[in-house]
């Protein structure tokens, strides 16, 4: 739709100019539409003042053919350059949010089939490096993050868990031998219980 405004002004040989920014004037009200509009309304105008002399008269006949090009061409060329600042002024086109709702389903989806595994079979989920991001793999597990294996570098992918929370959770898992919940992890390392939520989105305990 857009393009088809930005187009209009070369299609109408320049007849549609004036009332291509108006039409844009109307939508949305700014200044420069405004000053353009009056722009080409007048040099609109102009032109057809000059057409009945136009086969009689050279000078008309110059001065009918520059006011074609700057109604059809320059027109064309203006309403293409600020078409987006009429259609998407707030920079949304291209943003597909559907899109981005299906990715995160999918990687939910992934982490819920990579977890189910892992509570089946602990040694081929280790073998996979299922919420290992910080070692090769291929097997493809949502973003889970292992916290009974991940280094401290890893575990602060986790939301929320900072360098020093991470730290500690890695002192706490040695002398606990691991943990098999987010609740025990939180109980356990002392975590802020706002978090136990969303760390247990991404968490996954393999012994």
């Amino acid at each position: 739709m857009s393009v088809t405004w930005a187009a209009l002004p070369v299609l109408t040989f320049g007849y549609a100019t004036p009332f291509t920014f108006l039409a844009a004037l109307l939508w949305r009200r700014t200044a420069h539409l405004l000053v353009s509009s009056l722009a080409y309304l007048a040099a609109f105008v102009l032109m057809l003042s000059l057409l009945p002399d136009y086969g009689d008269d050279d000078g008309s006949q110059k001065a009918v053919g520059v006011l074609i090009f700057v109604l059809a061409i320059v027109g064309t060329t203006h309403a293409f350059l600020i078409r987006r600042r009429v259609f998407d002024p707030d920079g949304l086109s291209g943003i597909d949010n559907e899109a981005v709702i299906e990715r995160v389903r999918q990687q939910r989806l992934l982490r819920q089939k990579a977890r189910e595994l892992a509570a089946g079979d602990p040694g081929l989920a280790r073998e996979l490096r299922i919420g290992r991001p910080d070692l090769p793999h291929q097997f493809k597990d949502g973003g889970l993050i292992d916290v009974n294996h991940a280094p401290v570098e890893v575990l602060m992918q986790l939301p929320g868990i900072t360098r020093p929370l991470a730290e500690k959770i890695e002192r706490v898992r040695e002398e606990a031998g691991g943990f098999v919940s987010a609740e025990e992890l939180s109980a356990l390392a002392g975590l802020p219980p706002a978090l136990t939520s969303d760390v247990a989105d991404y968490a996954v305990f393999i012994r």
